[in-house]
């Protein structure tokens, strides 16, 4: 008798793990859900920008004449600490490009700003000036050295993107 309980609480199990699956993926099917990247909600730095140019002490950028299609997703002014500029986007193609500036010393803010990427032989030519090319294994990066500041284009798009980015900032 004991050799058939057993066995009875076997099935009666393998038929309990047979029935949560089908209902797992009758509600799986019936309820509605969606796989589909959440809209990011675009945001209005403009109020953030002019506090930036007012209160740095180098000529804060940001982009100019951009098509709609880059959305602004994050934007930030810290003045306590190495006049930290940041503006982040998403970029037509989905990817994400930010412009980070700051007066912090410049070899420990572009690791930062770059998520570790490192310095190539490459550089890119945008308008008058030369970038200097970071590869990284989350981001790339191109960098501005100037006077009293760095500026680093970074993220996860193309060189191309980061280049289209670089060429449209002007500090005013």
């Amino acid at each position: 008798m004991a050799g058939m309980k057993g066995k009875q609480s076997v099935r009666d199990m393998i038929l309990s793990l047979g029935l949560i699956g089908l209902m797992a993926g009758v509600i799986y099917i019936f309820i509605p859900h969606d796989d589909s990247e959440p809209d990011l909600k675009r945001v209005d730095y403009r109020v953030e920008l002019l506090t930036a140019r007012r209160a740095a002490s180098y000529p804060v950028v940001a982009p100019e004449g951009l098509p709609s299609a880059w959305k602004a997703t994050s934007v930030r002014y810290d003045g306590s600490e190495f006049d930290a500029w940041h503006l982040g986007f998403r970029a037509p193609d989905g990817q994400y490009v930010a412009v980070e500036q700051s007066t912090q010393r410049p070899a420990v803010f572009i690791d930062s700003a770059s998520q570790g990427a490192r310095r190539t032989k490459a550089t890119e030519r945008i308008g008058d000036q030369v970038w200097q090319r970071y590869e990284g294994d989350h981001y790339d990066a191109l960098v501005l050295e100037g006077k009293g500041s760095t500026t680093v284009v970074t993220g996860t798009g193309s060189f191309a993107s980061l280049a289209k980015m670089a060429e449209a900032l002007k500090t005013s």
